[in-house]
């Protein structure tokens, strides 16, 4: 494995953030680390990173402790997050040098690597261009080439797509399946579940601390995904028999939408003009995380962890 978690705890205060997180990852594998806003993802993201002190349990990082050896885990890590961490007034090549130099590379090692990363995230006709003139998604390849440089072993991509173009999301997440062919460890935190769908990653769902579903896509959408009829309103859902009522939506899980559909649309009666839609929802990850944590994704878009926001602040 080149990640290991187990017992994680971390707490602010008297919150409670991380309870317990075990998590693992190996070679060639992507993991996509979901959860809602608040759940401890970055939290969890900067304790591995040795950013931040955890409480309680063990990370190894490619063999090595990561709590007690933080500087040497981080030869093996790299770390893209959510805000871009690049140097506006330097180069996109001097941006890229700062981070192979940092991970003792020198001289045409260097050189050769920086040009490496460059072609593959289609930065080489911008090498000598200034960060701060470039397109806000040359911008996110260059934050992520800058966690690549040094071949890391294990790579956090924390929301990489976040304001970027069509193209750089698909050049993105081309990079992923190709870092995880050369047996690189992935763990990609995302709001948008169509990526980790795309990237056949496996999911692990971070929720109150603890992760509460942890396998492949395929066996959480089995297990935790869920079948219902959606009636949407205009104005507000009439009272149904069994159906979970919300502003102008009416949800029934069943595990037949379509024959509920045909009862319920001929029991109607005068509600049945203000029907503005019928939608069969099937199992997905979309349910499944629904029925996991209680929320939907689009319920807030990406943002740091609150516990991590307010401890910046204090």
């Amino acid at each position: 494995m080149l990640l290991e978690i187990s017992g994680l705890t971390k707490a602010y205060g008297e919150r409670a953030v991380l309870r317990g997180v075990d998590l693992q990852a190996g070679p060639g594998e992507i993991v996509g680390l979901l959860g809602p806003n608040g759940a401890g993802k970055t939290t969890l993201v900067s304790i591995v990173a040795g950013l931040r002190p955890a409480d309680g349990g063990r990370v190894i990082v490619d063999g090595v402790d990561a709590l007690a050896q933080p500087q040497r885990a981080r030869s093996s890590l790299g770390l893209a997050p959510q805000d871009l961490g690049i140097y506006p007034v330097l180069s996109v090549r001097q941006n890229l040098a700062i981070f192979g130099e940092l991970a003792g590379l020198s001289g045409a090692a260097l050189r050769d690597r920086i040009d490496e990363v460059a072609a593959g995230l289609e930065l080489t006709a911008l090498l000598g261009q200034q960060a701060a003139t470039l397109s806000g998604g040359q911008k996110r390849r260059l934050h992520t080439a800058m966690a690549l440089v040094h071949r890391p072993r294990l790579l956090f991509l924390d929301e990489p797509t976040v304001g970027a173009d069509v193209l750089t999301r698909a050049r993105l997440l081309q990079v992923v399946r190709s870092l995880a062919a050369d047996g690189c460890a992935v763990i990609y935190t995302s709001h948008y579940l169509t990526e980790i769908e795309e990237l056949a990653a496996t999911v692990a769902v971070l929720e109150g601390g603890r992760i509460v579903a942890r396998g492949s896509l395929a066996a959480v959408v089995a297990e935790h995904g869920r079948s219902a009829l959606r009636l949407v309103f205009d104005g507000p859902a009439p009272s149904l028999p069994g159906f979970e009522l919300d502003g102008d939506v009416a949800t029934l899980p069943t595990p037949d939408p379509a024959a509920a559909a045909a009862r319920v649309l001929g029991r109607l009666d005068g509600s049945a003009i203000r029907l503005r839609g019928v939608d069969i929802i099937r199992p997905s990850l979309e349910t499944a995380y629904l029925a996991l944590t209680g929320h939907r994704t689009d319920d807030a878009g990406p943002t740091h962890d609150a516990e991590v926001t307010d401890a910046l602040v204090a």
